[in-house]
């Protein structure tokens, strides 16, 4: 293992492991930790200034013409497999995991028979179906056809995309017609599973997408649905949350670092304040004077949307910054060999529940929602029975403002915060909002995991550049047939 050229070393290497004991083992780590020295004939495992036989463990003098043992990029990768190979019988879990994540694409027929071993010992049973597709793909290769038949037998349960390369490469170079057949029929079956992973990781790519639009929308559900004001700045007060998001954050690592991992539960509430006090400061210096004048609103708002960019890049700068995934939210459930679902996107799918019911609840059963409605509806009314209509506006407004800022806060998790980080959504959430039927909640969460959905199924097909434009022209044909919506507002505000 230590001297000559590098196929026998490959080849002693294998034999070694084999039959390894704890000697062996030792000895090739300390191959693979370049703690090894050959003298003439004789092979020496050093450590500091001490050199050791390998084989008894007898301490020797070191000689002064001692060189150290080459390891070339193939022995490194064999010695890394090797010692990936003694692991799997290791009685820690998660260092057995580590070992089959290296040996994943490792096919060599000379572990077989530690392959087997391996996958007798194992009880976890996640483990133990990771050990015998392993066991099966090399067995794919192997010389004697019943194995490969047998191979063939066990692959076609697999989901994993690995074994469809694997089916076939192996079809593309095999000349027994049994062996053939049975390798199509594995492929087939491999296919059929892979293609439904892929039809479910589509679906739940557009529910978190569509689940991010919920959430940009909703504030724009209430700033444009019920009061009516087209807010183009309505993707800054998301940025101002995300960036909430972000000092909340530097301000945990430098002064808590011991509860980093818990402060989203600060960072939400900071979000929502700092976007709603945004929201109520523009409703009181500038939209409060432009009620009823669509034109000069938009114009306006898109000119404060400008503004806070720019106070964003005079205060954070002009490049992105990183807000970190806490501990609890990072990694995902690996349901299928092709589907994972990341822990961030179910908690922000989770996340937009909570803003939704918790919305749903202000605007319909508290005093505050029924003031909104009542304004909204009929302000002339609403004044005369005592409602103080322009702190209700205020309220309104800073409420959908707030709930932008909580968007911004979501998207931090699975994004880089800029300066520009609300214009990418800022034309979907008008989309959503008109395609759902103004004013109406329902039609912005059918909207928006319909768009979510549709858009991630199209992009499969057409690309992510086509999708888009589908969807837009699928809106466009769908307003024209029915401009209210797909939800109509009923009674006499639909009459106004």
């Amino acid at each position: 293992m230590a001297v000559g050229d590098i196929e026998a070393r490959v080849e002693a290497l294998g034999k070694a492991v084999a039959h390894a004991d704890e000697k062996t083992a030792a000895f090739i780590q300390a191959l693979s930790d370049d703690a090894v020295k050959t003298s003439g004939d004789r092979v020496l495992v050093v450590k500091g200034d001490r050199a050791f036989d390998p084989v008894t463990g007898a301490e020797l003098p070191l000689p002064a013409d001692a060189e150290d043992v080459i390891n070339p990029n193939v022995m490194r990768s064999e010695l890394d497999n090797a010692l990936a190979t003694l692991k799997l019988f290791s009685k820690d879990e998660k260092m057995r995991r580590d070992a089959l994540k290296t040996l994943a694409a490792d096919s060599d027929e000379a572990r077989l028979p530690l392959i087997e071993k391996a996958f007798a010992a194992e009880t976890v049973p996640e483990l133990k179906s990771q050990l015998e597709m392993m066991r099966a793909t090399i067995m794919l290769g192997s010389t004697n056809k019943t194995k490969r038949l047998e191979a063939a037998a066990l692959l076609s349960a697999s989901n994993n995309p690995n074994t469809k390369t694997s089916l076939i490469e192996r079809l593309g170079t095999e000349a027994d017609a049994d062996v053939k057949v049975a390798l199509q029929a594995a492929l087939t079956k491999v296919q059929a599973s892979l293609a439904w992973g892929d039809k479910l990781g589509a679906i739940f790519s557009g529910v978190s997408l569509g689940s991010i639009l919920l959430l940009v929308a909703l504030g724009l559900a209430i700033t444009y649905g019920l009061m009516g004001v087209i807010n183009m700045a309505h993707g800054e007060l998301m940025m101002i949350g995300a960036y909430a998001t972000y000092a909340v954050q530097g301000l945990f690592q430098k002064y808590l670092p011991g509860a980093f991992d818990w402060y989203l539960l600060g960072a939400v509430p900071v979000a929502f304040m700092a976007s709603a006090l945004m929201g109520a400061a523009l409703e009181r210096s500038v939209i409060r004077f432009l009620y009823g004048r669509p034109l000069e609103t938009l114009l306006a708002t898109w000119g404060i949307s400008l503004m806070l960019q720019q106070l964003v890049r005079s205060v954070f700068g002009a490049q992105n910054v990183g807000v970190e995934n806490p501990v609890w939210m990072s990694g995902g459930v690996q349901v299928l060999g092709n589907l994972s679902l990341p822990y961030n996107r179910l908690v922000i799918i989770g996340f937009a529940a909570a803003v939704l019911l918790a919305m749903a609840w202000l605007i319909g059963k508290t005093r505050l929602g029924l003031f909104v409605r009542g304004v909204t509806q009929n302000r002339a009314m609403a004044s005369c029975m005592g409602v103080n209509t322009a702190r209700i506006d205020t309220y309104a407004f800073a409420l959908g403002s707030g709930i932008a800022g909580l968007a911004g806060c979501a998207l931090s998790q699975i994004g880089n915060v800029g300066p520009d980080l609300g214009q990418g959504y800022i034309v979907d959430a008008f989309m959503v909002v008109v395609l759902g039927g103004v004013g109406q909640l329902a039609g912005t969460v059918y909207a928006a995991l319909g768009l979510g959905i549709l858009n991630k199924f199209l992009e499969g097909w057409t690309g992510a550049v086509l999708a888009k434009i589908a969807v837009l022209v699928f809106i466009i044909i769908f307003i024209q047939k029915r401009p209210q919506g797909i939800f109509a507002m009923k009674g006499r505000s639909a009459e106004a």
